[in-house]
């Protein structure tokens, strides 16, 4: 019995911007990009809000529309949990899952969101997964647990909103879009095997993004004051000084934006995507030997060749969908899966591995049999 994926789903915003349209913002090229990443072309949300992208994802692998792998149609009251996650919500409250709640009509449905960057998705499974067994029926203790049979996991982001257009080192990397997983338990099948999940000190600050709070507070050290309103808030610049991203305010440039530094984010991803798949497979009494398909959070396809040769497997067992969505944070793993079922490289009975990283440092790996 266990936890198994019977429903994902994508969805990519309608604009889509090659490599030498940049050309007009940065001093890049096409081959100057695709050489060092893999990517030809990205999709930017113009007129989509973040919702929009995960609403049509959900509904694929909901199996409401076409076009998503779903093993049957569900009704949104079967659904017990709905976990989004992202970085980039449309507001601060509601939850971004709370309003794809609304919209799909999920009335039995707990919602919330979570925030582990790039590996948000597996995280969000691994939660979910979690959630399910200790309330399946079998365990001891679960009737005094929400009941969780069916679960909704999306990733859904919109970093275009956080590029800076003028940096040529992250503007040619990041790309918008939405992917879904529907869970369901099972007493049949075995579903997710194991998950690894593990953070890392991002003690250099090589992935940071400002927060951009607006509103002033009329208050300082003593209690309300009016000059602090006009001073702007000294927390922000103390967490902007010690997160090493203040020079986006003194610069002139928009404070909420992604700064990364490429080189030591490429050192941690490429270390932790292999630990995690190795630590997730041996949880599941596995080799690689065993699986049929790894699907990789798509940052950089240097990064997945790394993982391969590390591994000491073919580039081959890898999904491949960097080239025209870019590294979409949360989005990029969900979608990914949605491609390797729509190309037929996923059977029922497959083994299975996601594997992500991100900023913070995040990183985790799940393996499940189809």
């Amino acid at each position: 019995m266990g936890s198994t994926i019977i429903g994902c789903g994508k969805c990519l915003p309608a604009l889509e911007v090659e490599n030498d349209e940049l050309k007009a913002l940065v001093d890049t090229n096409d081959e100057w990009i695709s050489t060092r990443t893999g990517i030809k072309s990205r999709r930017v949300a113009v007129d989509e809000t973040n919702s929009d992208l995960a609403e049509v994802a959900a509904r694929q692998a909901l199996g409401w529309i076409d076009g998503g792998h779903a093993e049957r149609r569900l009704d949104p009251g079967e659904i017990d949990l709905v976990i989004c996650a992202t970085i980039t919500p449309d507001v601060v409250s509601p939850s971004e899952a709370g309003l794809l709640r609304r919209r799909l009509g999920l009335s039995n449905a707990i919602a919330f969101d979570l925030n582990a960057a790039c590996s948000g998705f597996v995280y969000g499974l691994a939660m979910a997964e979690s959630m399910m067994a200790a309330a399946a029926p079998s365990v001891a203790g679960a009737a005094g647990r929400n009941p969780v049979r069916r679960a909704l996991v999306v990733g859904a982001e919109r970093l275009t909103r956080l590029t800076d257009w003028s940096d040529r080192n992250t503007c040619v990397l990041f790309g918008d879009g939405a992917g879904a997983a529907v869970l369901e338990w099972s007493d049949e099948r075995p579903g997710i095997l194991s998950s690894f999940i593990a953070n890392e000190d991002d003690e250099a600050n090589a992935l940071t993004c400002a927060a951009a709070y607006e509103a002033p507070q009329p208050f300082d050290a003593r209690g309300i004051s009016l000059d602090a309103a006009a001073a702007g808030d000294p927390g922000l610049a103390r967490i902007d000084e010690e997160l090493a991203i203040g020079e986006a305010v003194a610069d002139g440039k928009p404070r909420q934006v992604l700064r990364m530094n490429g080189p030591k984010v490429f050192k941690f991803a490429s270390e932790a995507m292999t630990a995690a798949i190795r630590a997730a497979l041996d949880r599941a009494n596995l080799s690689l030997d065993d699986v049929a398909c790894i699907v990789p959070h798509q940052a950089n396809e240097r990064i997945i060749k790394y993982a391969a040769k590390k591994l000491d497997c073919p580039l081959d067992l890898f999904q491949l969908s960097i080239a025209h969505t870019g590294n979409s944070s949360a989005a990029s793993v969900p979608m990914a899966l949605a491609d390797a079922y729509e190309s037929g490289r996923i059977q029922r009975g497959d083994k299975v591995v996601l594997v992500a990283f991100g900023g913070g440092f995040t990183s985790g790996a799940v393996v499940y049999e189809a």
